[in-house]
């Protein structure tokens, strides 16, 4: 037993690693389950009451906060679980181009009509060419006898210098609108989106769950946003919060008598100031129970307060700022708000939590801008000379500058946020006037965040148009068609394949049609191990390497059986046969590998997703073939066991 002590191990691990991955998938297929079905049955109830379908669907989503925000490990599994893409799941796919014509001709000086005849001339040929609008363009101008210098740059660069310059602004144009669509679905909310660059000029965009059409174009295609909102006082955001947590005490209790007991509970005047923000966590959790507290003040439970009482900037973990929007969206809630301003989170994560969940910071603001993006002429990322910290040096243009001095004149030591697409980057200190129109950003973590933010900066100076050149509409309905379908196919595929090897290989081939269920184990264990999307080109993959596994079956019976003839024995017949078929079955996986490789490198969407499970597949196969079957046979044949091969 020795001999088989290494392989056994080997192949037990393996099984253990891959339930152990798919284990969170099967706990959150049975977690929705239940909450599907706690929803329909609240649904059914709140029918019956005959309320408004906008409050019930509130209702039910409040009551799903609720249910998953009661046990963590539902939204832990629902990270962890095998993902599905788009043609399984539903929602939309999109192309998108950048469109560089538009960004020449703004970079452009006084352009003419021959500039712009030269320009649709290129546009139209790099459509039949892929190649790119620049070279075309500066070509169509040399052609001419026209220098680049008379349209880009100036008098003293020379055509290679100005081609260079107008590539790398191409270029970042694409990546500024990488960032700002990802700033988009991310504050839109779609869980997995899928965004990729392809090409010189595209981006693919993948939201699975979306089906709203116009609005999903509308969020991609829309115009980054900059402003810079003042931050209101502590004292004056802290009165909100206290009213807003009481009336949501109230709305939650279904009791709006409660309000006046809270009032005597926190023992707060209207006039707190704003040193004693943290005294709801600090006094009155003292003598509540956590569970007490939630129910008694269920805004600050989920939206804690600095306890040095610096700011009344809230800490809110990332699972729960949905749960407060849609708190924020109720009518009684918006109630307690006055109109002119509005809670805003950071656009990042300010820390993390011990077990790795992610903490944003939540400003109250004024909801008109004292300043848009439109006079941000540029931004640059560098290190501060005196600190070494990353900094963004911006510009703004002469009216900017006027603006820009007025307003921090104005308020000095208060916080004005610099926000983008309602997300705010960063808060800081007026210290003093600030005249000139030039200004920076600090507290970025590395440069690399501070060249981000110059990009998002830079968009709003130079926004490149995008245009939507493909979209597709996935259904839910569609999708749970093509997961039935492809779920159908990998199940008759693999019985059809394991009767077959049943009856012409006895006992041998049903030792093959059982290591196939751990082949198929394995691929799906690595996809939700590594985090990959499962798609339906990616079950045609699976269904392929069921085929493919038989295979490498099917040569390593058909060697024993030669061997057989000759009159040696089980145990020298299993030797000779997975030796001299070994050859064989590496090179033709190899072959078909490197093939995969290939389809995953060039290939876009479906193709990637295909050439991944066929890639994985081929590794499952050479593991179960020449290590699971080939432990089998050994053990069989020491054992001196029949194996008839038909």
């Amino acid at each position: 037993m020795k001999e088989y002590r290494f392989r056994l191990i080997l192949i037990i691990a393996a099984i253990a690693l891959s339930i152990y991955f798919l284990y969170p998938t099967y706990v959150d297929y049975q977690n929705s389950k239940k909450i599907e079905s706690i929803i329909n049955q609240k649904a059914k109830e709140l029918e019956k009451q005959k309320l408004p379908k906008t409050e019930i669907e509130e209702i039910l989503s409040i009551v799903e906060d609720s249910i998953k925000q009661s046990d963590p490990t539902i939204l832990e599994n629902r990270l962890k679980r095998l993902k599905l893409g788009l043609d399984l799941q539903g929602g939309m796919r999109v192309v998108l181009e950048v469109n560089i014509g538009k960004l020449l001709e703004k970079l452009a000086n006084n352009p003419d009509k021959v500039f712009t005849s030269l320009l649709e001339e290129s546009l139209k040929e790099s459509e039949r060419t892929e190649e790119s609008v620049v070279d075309i363009l500066a070509k169509k101008l040399q052609a001419r006898g026209v220098r680049l210098s008379r349209y880009f740059g100036n008098i003293r660069q020379d055509d290679a210098e100005i081609i260079s310059k107008l590539k790398s602004d191409a270029d970042d144009a694409v990546t500024r609108a990488i960032e700002i669509i990802r700033n988009r679905v991310d504050q839109y909310g779609v869980s997995e989106p899928t965004i990729q660059r392809q090409g010189a000029r595209r981006v693919i965009v993948e939201l699975p769950g979306v089906a709203k059409e116009e609005e999903a174009k509308q969020l991609l295609q829309g115009t980054a946003l900059l402003e810079f909102r003042l931050v209101k006082d502590p004292e004056f955001t802290y009165q909100i919060m206290e009213r807003i947590d009481k009336k949501l005490a109230a709305i939650l209790s279904g009791n709006d008598s409660l309000i006046a007991a809270l009032d005597t509970v926190t023992q707060k005047s209207d006039t707190i100031k704003s040193t004693d923000t943290n005294a709801v966590n600090d006094t009155t959790q003292k003598q509540l129970t956590e569970e007490e507290f939630k129910k008694q003040h269920p805004f600050f439970a989920v939206a804690l307060l600095d306890p040095q009482g610096r700011s009344a900037d809230a800490f809110v973990k990332e699972d729960d700022r949905n749960k407060i929007l849609r708190w924020l969206s109720l009518p009684e809630i918006e109630r307690e708000i006055p109109d002119n301003v509005e809670f805003v989170f950071s656009a990042k994560s300010v820390t993390t939590t011990e077990d790795g969940k992610k903490i944003y910071m939540m400003y109250l603001v004024n909801k008109q801008p004292e300043l848009t993006g439109g006079v941000i002429t540029d931004a640059v990322a560098t290190l501060d000379p005196n600190t070494s910290s990353p900094i963004v040096n911006m510009e703004m243009n002469s009216e900017g500058a006027i603006e820009w001095a007025r307003i921090t004149g104005a308020n000095i030591n208060k916080r004005i946020a610099i926000m983008l697409d309602g997300k705010v980057f960063s808060a800081p200190v007026v210290r003093n006037k600030i005249t000139g129109g030039r200004s920076q950003i600090e507290g970025m973590e590395n440069l690399d965040e501070a060249k981000l933010l110059e990009i998002v900066l830079k968009a709003g100076a130079l926004p490149a148009p995008v245009d939507i050149i493909e979209e597709r509409i996935v259904g839910p309905s569609l999708g749970q068609d093509s997961v039935s379908a492809g779920l159908n196919s990998a199940i008759l595929g693999y019985l059809a394949v394991a009767l077959f090897m049943i009856i012409y290989y006895r006992k041998a081939g049903t030792i093959s049609a059982l290591v196939l269920v751990l082949t198929i184990l394995f691929v799906l264990g690595v996809l939700a191990g590594f985090k990959a999307t499962l798609t339906l080109p990616g079950i045609a993959g699976i269904v392929l390497t069921i085929g493919m596994a038989v295979d490498a079956n099917v040569l390593i019976f058909e060697r024993m059986r030669e061997e057989l003839a000759t009159g040696k024995t089980i145990k020298a017949s299993v030797d000779s046969g997975f030796t001299k078929a070994m050859s064989a079955i590496i090179d033709s996986n190899i072959t078909t590998f490197f093939t995969g490789i290939i389809l995953y490198q060039f290939g876009t969407g479906p193709v990637q997703g295909f050439a991944l499970t066929l890639m994985i597949g081929i590794a499952s196969t050479l593991f179960s073939a020449l290590v699971i079957s080939r432990l089998i046979f050994d053990y069989l044949a020491a054992k001196g066991a029949n194996i008839s091969l038909g």
